[in-house]
């Protein structure tokens, strides 16, 4: 890939050490109960795949797709759903689990919705939380790493569909927009 960024983050053994530190988190606070993971598409993929296979709980997962960045390393603020979730959520424990929070602005939004249809409970993990951009007050239940105001990519996140397969987060370097 032309141009590819240069600077890691945070490298792949610190994001899995973290996720499995997380895992344990979320069983132990889902113990007894099945929790339905709602997937953010496309970015917080290969983190939910990731965490999905180290909790100790009954797991569904679903999926959602939103839109508030398209080809811009800013997000509009504008959130569409591109993809909705497929069954009833209705009584259900849900755990979204996201990639990164920057500004708040789809999380609230997807919250929001997802809270009107009635689950038993709704907590959301993030891998990133990057709180110096947030535009409304939100905190994620469980987060695995807070984060400076960077354009980051790689373990699932991307730039215009690119460098989601690097293993660590990489800090999108001006002039390596593919």
């Amino acid at each position: 890939m032309k141009n590819s960024t240069q600077k890691v983050l945070l490298s792949e053994a610190q994001i899995d050490r973290r996720v499995e530190e997380l895992a344990g988190e979320i069983s132990a606070e889902y113990r007894g109960k099945k929790v339905l993971l709602v997937c953010v598409l496309k970015g917080a993929v290969v983190f939910a795949s990731d965490l999905m296979r180290r909790l100790k709980v009954a797991v569904e997962i679903d999926f959602m797709a939103v839109s508030s960045y398209g080809s811009e390393t800013a997000s509009s603020g504008a959130v569409r759903i591109l993809k909705d979730l497929d069954s009833s959520i209705r009584g259900k424990d849900l755990l979204i689990v996201e990639d990164i929070v920057d500004t708040g602005l789809t999380l609230d939004y997807i919250c929001k919705n997802l809270l009107s249809r009635k689950p038993s409970s709704l907590k959301v993990v993030t891998l990133l939380d990057k709180p110096a951009r947030r535009k409304v007050e939100f905190t994620p239940d469980f987060c695995g790493f807070e984060i400076p105001d960077y354009f980051v990519v790689g373990y699932g996140l991307d730039f215009d569909e690119n460098y989601r397969q690097l293993p660590g987060i990489h800090i999108l370097q001006p002039g390596n927009k593919g």
